[in-house]
């Protein structure tokens, strides 16, 4: 819609908005949180939903108070409808989880800094977990990663969609300069040849992941 606030995102009713701030991997402060509730009950935002992307979507807000809304809240735009990279999922990995091997919030916050709002043919996500059992949700990303003693396994072209794909393992025991390095080289390859609006998930199942692979490997 041509007059659509900035930010923001038409709901249901075609009359009210949801916006998304941004909070990276998930994680929030007391101040953050706190300011989200004064402005909240100032503007009598009726939701706050807590989304699968660890983000907070604030919805039903008019029109005209969304922009006075993101000047108090103070935080970036978190993309939740554009054609770019999404977000940036993260376990707590060797932060705090007695179960981590690898420090997955360290990675995502890497990866966050240089690919959340990155053009791309169509919507992507991040998962990155730190030990095997990822809760990350890497293998239902369209790149993710997970943590062994031994380094990253990477893996590309995961969707959690109407139309699953469980992602393919293309590399093991990386550093995380080496997943960083393979991401952009990932994500380069999917920019430069996918259809628009074509999900990596389908992108793979039309080339083929050993194509895929000789690409980027």
């Amino acid at each position: 819609m041509a007059n659509e606030p900035k930010g923001a995102f038409i709901q249901r009713d075609k009359e009210t908005y949801a916006i998304v701030p941004r909070t990276p991997m998930g994680l929030v402060t007391p101040e953050i949180l706190e300011n989200i509730a004064k402005v909240a009950r100032k503007y009598q935002i009726p939701i706050i939903k807590i989304t699968s992307a660890q983000r907070l979507a604030l919805v039903g807000l008019k029109p005209e108070i969304v922009d006075e809304v993101w000047q108090e809240l103070g935080l970036d735009v978190g993309p939740a409808v554009e054609l770019c990279v999404h977000y940036v999922q993260a376990c707590p990995g060797t932060a705090v989880c007695r179960f981590g091997m690898q420090d997955s919030l360290g990675l995502a916050g890497e990866l966050e800094k240089i690919f959340v709002g990155l053009e791309m043919p169509a919507k992507a996500k991040i998962g990155i977990s730190g030990c095997p059992m990822n809760c990350g949700e890497g293998y239902v990303r369209d790149f993710g990663a997970f943590g062994k003693k031994s380094g990253w396994t990477v893996i590309f072209g995961g969707n959690s969609g109407a139309r699953a794909r469980i992602g393919d393992v293309i590399a093991e025991n990386l550093s995380t300069e080496e997943v960083i390095a393979l991401a952009k080289k990932c994500f380069e390859y999917y920019a430069a040849n996918a259809n628009k609006k074509e999900r990596t998930a389908r992108f793979i199942d039309r080339i083929g992941i050993e194509e895929f692979k000789k690409a980027v490997l």
